[in-house]
Parts: structure tokens; sequence; C-alpha cells
């Protein structure tokens, strides 16, 4: 074994091997990508034995091929985002249904904010949906134990088992004892046994739904009798007048009078109003307040609900007040608990407008909640207070407004590039411009103002079809990344070449999965796996599908790039642009571009037309042509000298130092086109 300094994805990755998981599939998604890759990095130094890891097209391919897997009985381990599970909840709703072989995980990050996401959809929901058990890490170190938990309890009753963490439990770090070398799980020499129940024909899935019922009976038992899981669902007593701190894992040291409120938390919060408690109980003593007696349960097993472990600890309380972020999840089955089981307990949260209704939580948050919740349901009158003057007085928050920062495209980014092209290509014509999701999603801000609509990923190819339908005398352009061409557009194009859509497709090719973190994907040929394999040509799929124009471009030389675009939205019927360039991510940079003060106007059209961070402008700069505007400069430390600025400039008062030397920046910038 050893010690190592892990953030919560990595450690989750680590946990997952010592399980002797056999197959890690996913698809990039903040917060959820770096276990795969931890997974991929081990595989590749030795570290990690006898597992296969990849990342697949989409996450519904993910999911279904880790499903084959599991029927020959191997550990399997699939990950996405919140918002990923949506794409494989097709296959997911079946697949509890039909049941699995080996252990079955599904490592599913949820965004609160949401930071990095679209929406701030909560697992557990989607868990109870598809009546699937559900574990919700409060911490790193719990997440860890809970990995191991879930392949144990997804083979126990041949089930899917989601692991549910949140943003701050994946990137957060702290130390692990690891092993220093895993081995996948040996499979069962029988391999895959044929048998109908595989075979999800109405008969059988009216059958298995009596036996999900039944299982996720039994389960919600196992949460609160079965030691493995019961430790995740931790109930303990605290406060009183004379107490120093909360008792932990269990109520000895409770006081003469026994507690009448109590207080839920689930996954990350559960943390938080751990620390809050704290905080109050200390800052209390100094004040000489009592903290009235309370009972905590912190759920790590939000689906199915632990109900008789919540029972217990709700016996004899009058009032709760729950802690989670998203939904209102473990506030609706405490007010079911209290209506099944006739008791006289009031629930305060989100519902009542008494905790955060969206976004994340804060300790310091929670303390100011929990000082009123105190002062209210006491009919006391101090430690609210007492928390606004300490603990909400070293509240980092700001409350005033704040500077405005808009999010921006990279300096050098060759989306910019594209989108510009096709703005200028337009000129003249009504449009709408449908984007997707990805780093280009960033075409919609000023001054580019490129994206008018943005929905989920691939939608940009088939929400253009729709307008052309309902809007046939406006162009309709569609936006769409390399990496979510072969993710979710492939039916869109499908569709849109079936149907005779009149639509233009540009597909920004930066040779990655950008926004993730630089992920390969099936354009690119590279796998985890170590072996290249070849690249699915973009081209070559549009020519497979029916697309008869097809024009090549690089986004770095505009005026080609603007005839491009024009041939293509010139031709009628489906045709598409290929921008291609590669991530700035991925190449060298070339020397900056350097402002001419003798020429600079300052008619900063190198800013309000392109926006590319690298340019600034200096109010106070003088000079022969520019006189009292101000000029422009670039700033070298941000500039990769992709040269987009140099051919705006109206007055050639922009100029690269040294010429381009970069072959991915030489290619042809027109090529193909369109033909009958």
């Amino acid at each position: 074994m050893a010690k190592k300094l892990l953030m919560g994805n990595e450690a989750f990755a680590h946990a997952a091997l010592e399980a002797g998981v056999n197959v890690v599939a996913g698809y990039p998604g903040t917060p959820s990508s770096e276990l795969v890759e931890t997974v991929a990095k081990l595989h590749a130094a030795g570290a990690a034995q006898d597992v296969h890891v990849e990342w697949s097209t989409n996450e519904k391919a993910a999911l279904e091929m880790l499903a084959g897997a599991s029927y020959c009985g191997a550990r399997v381990l699939f990950t996405c985002k919140q918002v990923g599970l949506n794409v494989a909840s097709d296959a997911l709703m079946s697949l509890n249904y039909v049941g699995t072989g080996g252990g079955c995980v599904l490592f599913v990050a949820d965004d609160p904010g949401p930071i990095s996401s679209q929406t701030e959809q909560d697992t557990r929901r989607f868990g109870s949906f598809a009546k699937v058990p559900v574990l919700d890490p409060a911490t790193p170190e719990q997440g860890f134990a809970m990995m191991r938990a879930a392949f144990d309890l997804s083979e126990r009753y041949h089930t899917p088992v989601i692991v549910r963490p949140t943003t701050r439990i994946n990137h957060a770090s702290t130390f692990f004892e690891v092993a220093e070398e895993t081995h996948g799980r040996p499979l069962p020499e029988e391999g895959f046994q044929k048998d109908p129940k595989w075979v999800i024909f109405p008969k059988r899935a009216f059958e298995a739904h009596g036996e999900i019922n039944r299982r996720l009976a039994q389960i919600a038992w196992d949460y609160t009798h079965d030691p493995a899981f019961a430790q995740f669902n931790e109930v303990f007593e605290g406060g009183g007048e004379g107490e120093g701190a909360c008792a932990q894992n269990g109520v000895e040291g409770a006081g003469a009078s026994a507690p009448a409120v109590g207080i839920v938390a689930g996954g990350v919060s559960a943390a938080y109003a751990r620390e809050a408690l704290t905080l109050i109980t200390s800052q209390a003593a100094r004040a000489g307040i009592p903290v009235p007696r309370y009972r905590f349960i912190a759920v790590g097993t939000p689906y199915p609900f632990p109900t008789e472990t919540a029972a217990a600890f709700a016996e004899g309380l009058t009032d709760v007040i729950i802690f989670e972020e998203l939904d209102s999840v473990l506030e609706e089955e405490m007010l079911k608990l209290a209506g099944a089981r006739h008791l006289p307990l009031r629930a305060h949260g989100k519902l009542t407008g008494e905790a955060n209704d969206r976004g994340e939580n804060t300790t310091e948050n929670i303390a100011g909640r929990l000082g009123r919740f105190f002062d209210r349901t006491h009919r006391s009158n101090g430690l609210a207070a007492l928390v606004a003057s300490t603990i909400g007085a070293n509240d980092l928050s700001y409350e005033g407004p704040l500077p405005v920062r808009p999010p921006v495209l990279c300096a050098g980014c060759p989306h910019r590039g594209s989108f510009y092209a096709v703005k200028q290509a337009l000129r003249g014509r009504e449009a709408v411009l449908c984007g997707d999701i990805g780093c280009y999603t960033l075409g919609n801000a000023q001054p580019l103002d490129a994206v008018d609509t943005c929905l989920c990923m691939g939608a940009g190819i088939t929400m253009a079809q729709g307008f052309a339908v309902a809007e046939p005398d406006k162009k309709q352009v569609a936006f769409v990344g390399d990496s979510t061409f072969f993710a979710s557009g492939l039916p869109g194009l499908v569709n849109a070449v079936y149907n005779g859509h009149d639509i233009t497709v540009c597909v920004l090719d930066n040779a990655t999965t950008a926004m993730t973190g630089s992920q390969p994907h099936p354009g690119t040929g590279v796998t985890l796996m170590g072996p290249k394999r070849q690249p699915v040509s973009i081209p070559r799929v549009l020519e497979a599908v029916g697309f008869d124009c097809i024009v090549h471009a690089n986004p770095l030389d505009l005026d080609a790039s603007v005839a491009a675009v024009s041939e293509a939205l010139d031709h009628e019927g489906p045709s598409a642009v290929l921008f291609e360039s590669p991530c700035i991510q991925l190449v060298k940079p070339d020397a900056p571009a350097v402002v001419d003060a003798e020429t600079c106007t300052g008619c900063k059209k190198c800013i309000t037309e392109i926006g590319c961070p690298g340019i600034g402008f200096d109010a106070d700069a003088r000079g022969p042509r520019s006189k009292q505007r101000g000029q422009a400069f670039v700033d070298p430390s941000l500039c990769n000298g992709c040269g987009l600025c140099v051919q705006v400039c109206p007055f050639d008062a922009l100029s690269m130092t040294e010429p381009q030397t970069d072959v991915s920046r030489e290619t042809s910038a027109s090529e193909g086109g369109c033909h009958a």
C-alpha cells in the first residue's frame, strides 16, 4: 500500500480497481472525467492489470458495452456527469429489468450550481425513476468506501447501483492508502450463460417489475441492518447546555433531556452541517449560550430510503431541518415518513424556504440557517445573532454586484475564426444559428454573437431542421464539435439527408474533446488502451450518409473560410463545412502578433469584431493616426500567433513578427466542394 494525495475522482478510480473491476467505460463530462483518465494512466503504467478502459462514443454506447461484459460475469464501471445519464437512460431503464451478472456500478457526478452543466439535474431522482439503488457520499473518503460496497450490492441483487458524488466531492483532495498494483477479478470459467432472462420481452418485464419492487424493499432493510451499508447512515446526538461538542457514532453523552429537534443532511451537505455544528457549539460555549440538544442523521443511501433508520432517528422529535443540494429528495422522504407513521413532525427545508432551493450549500450558510432554526424551535434568542456576528462575519461571500467577466473562447481558438467566417458569409441573409454543447457554446458571447440556440448535445443539427421546416425563407446553420459529431450528431445528419432538410452543418474539428480536458474521440484514432486505431473520417461519414456538398476550410484563413461557407450556404439541401484546425492546447504557439503604433487608428475593430482576450486597448496610447483615441495592444503572454486579428485589421496595423510555421496551419484552406 502507498499513501497518496488524490483528488476524489482519482481515489474512486483506485477504489474500483481494488474492488477488481474488469471493464471501465464512459464519456467525458466535468466533473466526472478524471476517473476514467486515472484508470487509463494506471493501466498504461502497469499498475492496473487485467482491466479494459475506454472512452466510448457516447454514454449510451458505454453502458450497453458494459452490460454485455457484466452478463459474462465481469465487474464493470460506467462514468458520466448528470446530464450524460440522460443519454444512457434508454439502456439503464431496461438493464434494471433484465438484471446484471458481474457487479455493475454507475458513477454519475452531479453538478450543483451548475458550475459546468446545462442543468442542476439530481441523479437521486433518476435512481428513483429507474428503481436503481443510489449511494451518496459526504466526503471523498466515504465515496471510496461506497465504491467498493456498490459492487457487492450490485452482485448481491443483480442490479445496477449508482454512486452519486457531487462536484465538491469529485474535485476535493485528501490522502488515501491505495494499492500499488491491482488486478481485475478473474471472470467465471463458464462465461456467458444463455438464458431467456436476458431477453426483455413483455412477460419477462412484468415478472421483473415485481422482482425489482421486492429487492428494493430488501435493500432498504440492508441499509438499516447490514453494517456494510448501515455505516453510511450515521445517527448521533449533540448539543445541550454544558455540552462542548456533539457526541458522534451514537447517543452516549446525551444530557438529561431528549432532543426535540433533528438535522437531516445528505451528500456533501452532511459534511458542511457537521462543520457548522462544531463552529456553533464552540462559539456558543464562549458566549455562554446553550445549544439545544439535537439529533443528526447523515443519509448516505437516499434510494431506497432507509425508512427504519429514519424512523428511529425521528422518534420523539417535533421539528427537523433538512440540508441537501439540488432537489428536496430527503425532505419529501421525511414528510412521507411523518405521514405514514403519524408522527407529530414538522419538516423545514427547501419546500418551506428554510434551505437553499438551488445551487451549492456552504458551511456558513448552513450555520446561519441552523442558528435561526434553533432560536425558532426553542423560542430562544441569541444563536442566530451569535452566528451572524461570528461565523457569518467570516463568510467570504459577497452580496454586492460582481464585476462583469463573461466567459470567452481562448486566445487563438480556431472556433473564433469559424464563427466569424460564418457571420461574414451570412451578411445580407437572414439566418438562425443553432449551437451545441462544448467550449464552442461560447460563440454566443459578444462580439461574435453566433449562437442563437443551445439545447443539448447534438441538438443543433436537428433543431436547425425544425427551423428549416418552419421558416424555409431563412438559412439554417448548425454548429457541432468533432467529438459531439460522433457522440450524438450522426442521427441528426441522417435525418437531414433522409428528409431533405436545407441546412448547413459546420463541423468545428479541433482534433480533441476540448471542453472536458482534451480527451480523444473516434476521429483521432487514439484509445486509452495504447494502440492507435484508424481514425474515423468525418468527411467519409458525411459522404456515406448522403451529403453532396462538403467543403473544407482552415478557420485561421479568413478569406478562404468565408468563401467556403458561402459555397455551402448556396447549396440547396444538406451541406457541410469542415473547419479543421487543432485546439491551441495541442500545438506549439507561434510568435505573437504586434501592433504598429504608427499605423493603428484606434478603431477597435480587432476587439469589437472577434473578441480575442489576447488583444486589449490602451486609452492613453497616442499615435499619428490614432491621435487621442488610444490604441490596441497585444498581450504576448496570451497571444499564440493565430493571425486572425491581422486579417481583420482594415489598416494593416497588426502583423506577425515571424511567419507561421505550424504544418496544421498550412493545410489547404478550402478543398472538396459541392457536387450533384
